[in-house]
């Protein structure tokens, strides 16, 4: 719904996409670039000014090219299960299931006695759990894959594209590799996919205006009863204030005529380096 109020009435075209979270459902991040594309939005560069893990290094993949800084990351994009324990809930990625259990066989396979340790472990299996840890590994990495080979490796044939896309999907998506879901990706990293990456430092004004706008936005919901602000350039905006539900405000209305509950951060500008200006309109 906020991304549905803020891109109502902005010019169709070249769109860029701020992001930093720390992950969320894959499902969601799917419907969002889904909706970003189907509105006419043809070329998103996401921009990375901190951190877009999980979920949102899936959004910023689905772009058309990435702004990071230095010490800006992405994530793994491996899929995260909550499995319920008589101990209370607990965390393991996909893949980390998966090993485990093969692991539970092998052992039991060659000592039955081990039964009563595993046990417990096992219990927590809910029926189906295994198929459903493929099959959310499988859709992790057909969404990016399909996007990136339309988009990110646009400019590459059909079948160059297709096999660049999922070598990538598959990296981000391996456990083993990373080891740990929340394990930052930093701009080196990503830059040796051969993604369509460029540093944010390359631009000095940019950079200072996309962190003057995300630390407005920091201080916007740290500092006020606002647990989400999703807004555009031109003043539209989708607040969601933990006491009073949503407000949403229109570039007519201003912060006098809704009370909004946090103070409007400053928007980003357009890179003035020629060819990306030049096929722009400034301020989407």
């Amino acid at each position: 719904m906020g991304f549905m109020e803020v891109v109502k009435g902005l010019p169709r075209g070249p769109l860029d996409l701020i992001l930093h979270s720390p992950g969320g459902d894959g499902d969601a991040a799917r419907q969002i670039m889904g909706y970003l594309r189907s509105e006419g939005f043809d070329d998103i560069r996401a921009i990375v000014p901190v951190a877009a893990m999980s979920a949102a290094t899936m959004m910023a993949l689905s772009c058309d090219e990435i702004l990071m800084g230095n010490h800006s990351q992405l994530g793994p994009i491996d899929p995260q299960f909550t499995l319920v324990t008589p101990d209370g809930p607990r965390f393991a990625a996909a893949q980390a299931i998966l090993d485990q259990f093969e692991q539970a066989k092998l052992e039991l396979a060659s000592t039955p006695a081990a039964l009563n340790a595993w046990l417990p472990i096992l219990r927590s299996y809910a029926p189906g759990l295994l198929s459903q840890c493929v099959t959310a590994q499988q859709l992790a990495e057909e969404m990016v894959a399909t996007a990136m080979a339309s988009h990110m490796f646009k400019n590459l044939d059909a079948v160059g594209a297709k096999a660049k896309a999922e070598a990538v999907a598959a990296w981000f998506n391996d456990h083993k590799t990373h080891g740990s879901h929340g394990r930052p990706l930093p701009l080196v990293d990503v830059q040796a996919q051969g993604l369509r990456v460029v540093p944010l430092e390359a631009d000095r004004e940019l950079q200072d205006k996309v962190l003057s706008a995300w630390h407005g936005v920091q201080h916007s919901l740290t500092g006020v009863a606002v647990s989400k602000l999703i807004e555009n350039h031109v003043g539209s905006a989708w607040i969601l204030q933990s006491q009073t539900g949503v407000i949403m405000l229109g570039p007519q209305q201003g912060a006098a005529g809704a009370q909004p509950a946090a103070p409007r951060p400053a928007a980003p500008a357009r890179a003035p380096s020629g060819s990306r200006q030049q096929r722009r309109h400034p301020g989407h």
